[in-house]
């Protein structure tokens, strides 16, 4: 599909590090000793009107924010497409909504938290603030809410429908949400340090949030960060065999091998269970590749992989990798990064990215 070469030339990045300002990579990061981390809020006022901060929750303030910055990196310009994707939407608002409906008994409802509990408010309000009309779509597929929103923002630049795509993938943590995934055993028992979150060998993971912002072209510029190759997915696959084989037909169509990878950014998260396709993975088919974590610094999420695609981003651009998500041995000179995260074994994502 990809017969474009497709460009990355702006970058907006909220999480729960210091990653709000690009020109920064990952200098000082922040350890937590806990088991959900929440994203280090800028000065939003810097983004939004004053008067509207108020009455928006922190997933839309975080979505608006991290747009504006990747906007701002790319050189301001207007997006031809403003595509999205999240897992779980504006949680908080739907709470919000829902235990007012409860307590008023169904009566006397505002309609500000009902209208921007729907998961396309984000982008929405990013359309807004930029009095942009253009193309607008939010993708909500569970662990491959991401994947979807950057397939089709690659998808409509191929085929020259648009030149540039504004794509970004968000999710937001709250008390409620985290609550319910705990009784499912998905977070560890007890505070962890977060940072040497890879190193833990017991049940469960540590929750995260953010937003992550990416300018996308069908140019190269003087700001650009990398070339994005493709992104593949895999539901449900039956066992690693499958995994295997098409991750290489994946790479043979872009007309790699795997010893063509000179980073493997996994989705490592401390739980045996769930890391174990990423060692067989790496163990298996990229033995000669550097192998890079970021969840230890971002917690799990559904849309994990946006910030995973910045950390890939940004290593290219530096030609670094930080000391904080190495796992292997060192590359000096990194020309084809692929990032692999599954969610919950289901939902196998693979998003190939370049030296430009």
């Amino acid at each position: 599909m990809n017969a474009k070469k497709i460009y990355i030339n702006g970058l907006g990045n909220i999480s729960p590090q210091n990653t709000a300002d690009n020109g920064k990579f990952l200098e000082e990061p922040v350890n937590y000793d806990t088991n959900q981390l929440k994203s280090i809020d800028p000065g939003y006022k810097d983004f939004i009107p004053a008067d509207q901060i108020r009455r928006m929750s922190r997933i839309i303030r975080m979505g608006i924010a991290s747009a504006r910055i990747c906007l701002k990196d790319a050189g301001d310009p207007m997006p031809e497409a403003i595509i999205t994707g999240t897992g779980f939407g504006c949680l908080e608002d739907t709470e919000k909504f829902l235990g007012t409906m409860i307590r008023n008994n169904e009566e006397f409802l505002t309609p500000t938290s009902f209208i921007q509990s729907t998961h396309n408010t984000v982008a929405g309000q990013i359309a807004l603030q930029l009095k942009c009309h253009n193309y607008n779509f939010t993708y909500v597929h569970r662990g491959f809410s991401f994947e979807s929103a950057l397939i089709d923002a690659l998808t409509q630049i191929s085929l020259g429908n648009f030149s540039n795509v504004l794509a970004g993938g968000m999710d937001e943590l709250t008390q409620s949400s985290f609550s319910i995934m705990e009784r499912f055993g998905s977070w560890k028992k007890g505070p962890v340090s977060s940072l040497g979150l890879a190193g833990y060998k017991t049940k469960g993971t540590i929750a995260g949030e953010g937003s992550s912002f990416f300018f996308l072209e069908d140019s190269e510029k003087d700001n650009t960060y990398a070339e994005i190759k493709g992104v593949h997915t895999i539901f449900n696959p039956t066992d690693d065999n499958e995994i295997e084989s098409g991750l290489k037909n994946f790479l043979g169509k872009k007309g790699l091998v795997p010893e063509d990878i000179s980073i493997v950014i996994s989705g490592i998260n401390g739980d045996p269970a769930n890391d174990r396709p990423y060692h067989n993975l790496n163990r298996n088919i990229f033995r000669d590749a550097g192998v890079a974590c970021y969840k230890n610094l971002c917690g799990e999420y559904m849309t994990s992989t946006s910030f995973a695609l910045w950390l890939g981003a940004m290593i290219l651009k530096n030609k670094h990798i930080p000391e904080v998500v190495k796992m292997g041995k060192s590359v000096s000179e990194p020309v084809n990064i692929l990032i692999h995260n599954h969610f919950m074994g289901i939902d196998h994502a693979f998003i190939l990215i370049g030296r430009a």
